[in-house]
């Protein structure tokens, strides 16, 4: 637990304790539109990227996931890293995190994108593997913020939210462009900033809200054993109701508080197109 002063007035009040978290990267996909696109491409410029996870493609200079970590490694607060992936890709993973000694690799056992897991299950999965009982940080593989945001403020944010309610859970959002909400789970809140309300894709007419929810969620620890009551509850229904994070965010917010936290953008690699812009984006910022 690491003790942060609060200064009112050139005087301490009282320590703001940070709780220690664990940290979950989901790297279980198999990114078939992005290997997609790359075999469809006549340049040869992107040759490279083939039968690379998306987690580990190349973005400004380091890996896409290198970048959450050089900032997550800086955290005191930080116990430990996992990551999960599939047995396709596991090798590519166990490689790269021989420079990360803190971060450990879990597989889901699956070999193609027919029988993968779900984000959801994936993380159920980690959790039980691991034994994970504090509160955890889920990213995404293939999201990245601008570089504007802060993740001590965010943590700060969830710790003030926890002195005054110990279940609360915390998600980022970003406003998107009114076309863009069929794209992104969509986020309604009421005036406390809690979650009232999440939308799968929805079109701009079945929301007002346009605060498009990346996957960046940091769960309280009472939040883990509800996982393992949502894939119960849907054990007979298609993997799509489990596939996307999102799912569980949807049954999270009406049994735990969920408070959001703006963030201005994120990069979402998806496809090819949306690769080249995240690494123009990095590359500029690497030359500034």
């Amino acid at each position: 637990m690491l003790l942060i002063p609060v200064i009112i007035n050139h005087k301490c009040i009282f320590p703001l304790m940070l709780q220690e978290m664990k940290v979950l990267f989901l790297a279980a996909g198999y990114g078939t539109r992005l290997e997609r696109d790359v075999l469809a491409d006549q340049s040869g410029r992107y040759d490279h990227l083939r039968g690379v996870p998306k987690p580990l493609v190349p973005v400004g200079g380091h890996r896409l996931i290198s970048h959450w970590m050089n900032i997550l490694m800086k955290l005191d607060t930080v116990e430990q890293f996992y990551l999960v992936t599939n047995q396709k890709y596991l090798a590519q993973f166990e490689a790269w995190a021989q420079a990360w000694p803190k971060l450990q690799i879990f597989s889901d056992g699956t070999t193609d994108n027919e029988t993968r897991s779900g984000a959801v299950r994936c993380i159920q999965l980690a959790v039980q593997h691991f034994h994970i009982t504090d509160d955890l940080l889920v990213i995404g593989g293939d999201t990245l913020f601008y570089e504007d945001f802060d993740l001590q403020t965010f943590l700060k944010t969830f710790n003030e939210l926890q002195t005054k309610t110990k279940d609360a859970c915390l998600v980022t959002y970003y406003n998107c462009a009114e076309h863009e909400t069929v794209k992104f789970g969509i986020l309604e809140v009421d005036e406390r900033d809690v979650v009232t309300r999440f939308r799968e894709k929805p079109q701009p007419e079945e929301t007002p809200s346009r605060r498009a929810c990346p996957c960046f969620y940091l769960y309280s620890s009472s939040s883990l054993p509800l996982l393992q009551e949502f894939l119960l509850e849907r054990k007979d229904r298609p993997l799509k109701e489990i596939d996307a994070p999102g799912n569980f965010l949807q049954y999270l917010y009406t049994r735990r508080p969920v408070f959001v936290y703006e963030i201005s953008g994120r990069f979402d690699v998806g496809g090819l197109q949306s690769y080249i812009v995240c690494d123009q984006y990095f590359m500029q910022k690497k030359g500034q």
